[in-house]
């Protein structure tokens, strides 16, 4: 487990980001408690070795017109790895989808998808997503509203796993 590898201030600095991706550097420091210089060489260490993989602004779908979100389960004909690769493939050049998940049990596949509004979902159901090759079925569930959306990892139960490992 790569988390064994990390000392608590990476830690620290992962969960710290991981809850505000915009804080200045000198700030971050200050939360993880040490200075500036080394704060942002570890910082830079942590984002070279893949640990950190981006920053991202989180927008308000609906304030910016798209008023639909639907959870897609897909069921595919064949699970042969190249049809699970061309599946794939496609889900990343459809901008509606926003997430795409390969799943163990009933259905193959749990796509995220965001819409304007429920015509345009449907029309890139119907014309795109239905009529892909080796789709064999699509369940879909619209969102009706949103309880929790907590990107990341849960910081404290891993550092509770790490304090028992010790």
């Amino acid at each position: 487990m790569v988390a064994t590898r990390l000392d608590p201030i990476d830690r620290k600095i992962l969960s710290e980001l991981q809850a505000d991706g915009r804080m200045t550097n000198v700030e971050l420091a200050r939360r993880v408690g040490i200075s500036a210089p080394p704060c942002l060489r570890r910082v830079r260490t942590l984002e070279e070795s893949g640990l950190i993989e981006g920053y991202h602004a989180e927008v308000n779908a609906r304030e910016l017109g798209f008023e639909v979100q639907v959870f897609a389960m897909v069921g595919l004909d064949s699970q042969a790895e190249a049809e699970l690769s061309a599946f794939e493939s496609r889900c990343r050049n459809w901008p509606l989808v926003r997430e795409c998940h390969m799943l163990n049990g009933e259905v193959d596949f749990i796509l995220k998808c965001v819409a304007p509004d429920l015509s345009s979902f449907q029309s890139f159901l119907t014309g795109e997503l239905l009529t892909t090759p080796n789709v064999a079925s699509v369940k879909t569930s619209l969102v009706i509203r949103r309880a929790k959306d907590e990107p990341g990892v849960p910081f404290d139960i891993l550092e509770e796993r790490l304090s028992k490992s010790a």
